[in-house]
């Protein structure tokens, strides 16, 4: 139907209306991707753009169904997978460093976080996404990496009284929800935002964060939360058309992690220990459609 007027839903607010051309300018320009929320006149509900036969490529006939019990092929698009992430032991280690030395600082913790998440985001490889990239600024949020850098220190200075770690969890929970909004918001591919968002409610969110905390008199408990608490987070992931998943067992995290800590103990795995667990941690995470 042309001359028809269209609407685009962005980060949850309403845009439009477009005309028809205004539309297809948009997709062209990249602006229209599949899981875009779209409606026009003459549709019942919003639907996302790649459900539109047509709309943002001709349309095809579909290959035969496989049989009964054969695998389902893995192709591109938005196919399910598993994330990767590539990069050297040396550069990981030299950045990880930075990022610790400039939290103990504080005043340079906005620069090194974010020069940290947007190299680390641009080296995860996502099936069915182009190049990942970070548009996130050191100054968006200075605040946040400030509190969280600063709250390392209350117990130190209120004392043995453990006012300060009692002041400090659930502030320190707040400030990482914002932080998770933040990076989340501010995720592209192939140079497009990504207009994700995270739904969590920040009182769950402290919830989760002084669960996992109280968890480690249990020794072995926090390994379970830690599992809990990545499926909850990828739940309250909006705006994609997969649903991403975090597929480690409790078993999983509690065995590695320990691993992890004794070899950075030792100092000199750590090079290697630090590579080996967040290539693994990265790849539990998965982008399935939903149901």
């Amino acid at each position: 139907m042309s001359g028809r007027s269209w609407f685009v839903a962005v980060g949850g607010a309403q845009e439009g209306p477009y005309s028809e051309d205004e539309f297809r300018d948009l997709i062209a320009r990249g602006h229209i991707r599949p899981d875009t929320y779209v409606w026009a006149d003459g549709m019942q509900d919003w639907k996302y753009a790649g459900d539109i036969p047509g709309l943002l490529s001709p349309g095809r006939a579909p290959p035969p169904m496989p049989a009964r019990g054969a695998p389902v092929p893995a192709g591109g698009g938005l196919s399910g997978g598993g994330f990767s992430v590539d990069f050297s032991i040396w550069e990981m280690l030299g950045r990880a460093l930075v990022f610790v030395i400039g939290v103990v600082l504080i005043i340079p913790a906005p620069w090194v976080a974010t020069s940290f998440y947007g190299w680390l985001i641009s080296r995860v490889h996502v099936p069915g996404r182009g190049q990942l990239g970070f548009t996130g600024k050191p100054l968006d949020i200075w605040y946040v990496f400030i509190g969280l850098a600063l709250t390392g220190y209350l117990g130190s200075v209120t004392g043995t009284s453990h006012l300060g770690d009692i002041i400090a969890l659930p502030l320190q929970g707040f400030l990482s929800w914002l932080l998770v909004r933040w990076v989340t918001s501010n995720i592209t591919a192939d140079g497009q935002p990504l207009r994700l968002s995270f739904e969590g409610s920040p009182w769950a969110y402290i919830g989760w964060h002084v669960l996992m905390v109280v968890s480690f008199i249990t020794i072995i408990g926090w390994a379970w939360v830690i599992v809990y608490w990545m499926r909850w987070n990828c739940a309250n992931i909006a705006g994609t058309r997969r649903a991403i998943t975090f597929t480690a067992s409790g078993v999983e995290v509690l065995w590695r992690t320990l691993v992890f800590a004794f070899g950075m103990a030792l100092l000199i795995p750590i090079p290697w220990v630090l590579s080996w667990y967040t290539r693994w941690y990265v790849s539990q995470f998965s982008a399935t459609e939903r149901v």
